[in-house]
């Protein structure tokens, strides 16, 4: 188990625009990702160090982001204003998950701009909308010199996470000790005040940390 990345929703000035705006105050530049099918999103990432990434997905107009609960969550943080809409726990084992939460992992995919496909099974989503400090769970199908923190330099790397919610209840809910998957990163706990969730992420730079 471990972090496998960041999702930002895209504000009022569509993905493009926020992934300009971030990448400016990073000094990078988040590249085109590409279309989620079954869940009416696209996105564009910035590989990190250890194996993680940051992504902004953006909701499209296609009946799949109604239905599809990713799209759903993706939809509505963007409409109030866009913003971190959560974390993914990477894992090589679903079984336990789902025999926890009850139900079934779904298949995920992707399509870069080159035509590559990358394949997942994810769960956990519906929990993430329900309650934001919940992190969701991904298994990649796809060969790991596919996976999106394939290009990190070395010069960024996630440093520290804000989290408004509670450890406990975070750490029932992975099914073990939530220092597990963040072992490698420093976790600032806060009480939430308002709406639980991702505050704030510090992002080792070339130039410093930067706060967004």
């Amino acid at each position: 188990m471990r972090l496998d990345h960041l999702s930002f929703a895209a504000g009022p000035d569509g993905l493009a625009g926020t992934a300009q705006r971030l990448g400016d105050l990073l000094g990078a530049a988040f590249i085109d990702g590409g279309v989620h099918p079954r869940f009416g999103t696209r996105n564009m990432t910035l590989p990190l160090t250890d194996d993680t990434y940051l992504e902004i997905v953006e909701v499209l107009d296609h009946p799949a982001s109604d239905k599809a609960p990713f799209g759903q969550a993706v939809r509505a943080r963007s409409a109030l204003g866009g913003g971190w809409l959560g974390w993914c726990v990477a894992v090589e084992d679903l079984s336990p998950i789902e025999q926890r939460l009850g139900r079934e992992s779904v298949p995920g995919n992707r399509h870069r701009p080159d035509g590559t496909e990358l394949r997942w099974q994810q769960i956990g989503v519906n929990g993430l909308i329900a309650d934001p400090q919940l992190p969701f769970f991904i298994k990649w199908e796809s060969d790991a010199e596919l996976h999106p923190s394939v290009g990190a330099t070395g010069e960024f790397s996630l440093a520290t996470l804000e989290i408004a919610g509670d450890p406990q209840r975070v750490s029932e809910w992975l099914g073990e000790s939530v220092e597990a998957p963040l072992e490698d990163v420093k976790v600032d706990w806060v009480a939430p005040n308002g709406t639980p969730g991702i505050n704030a992420v510090q992002i080792q730079t070339p130039s410093g940390l930067v706060r967004l």
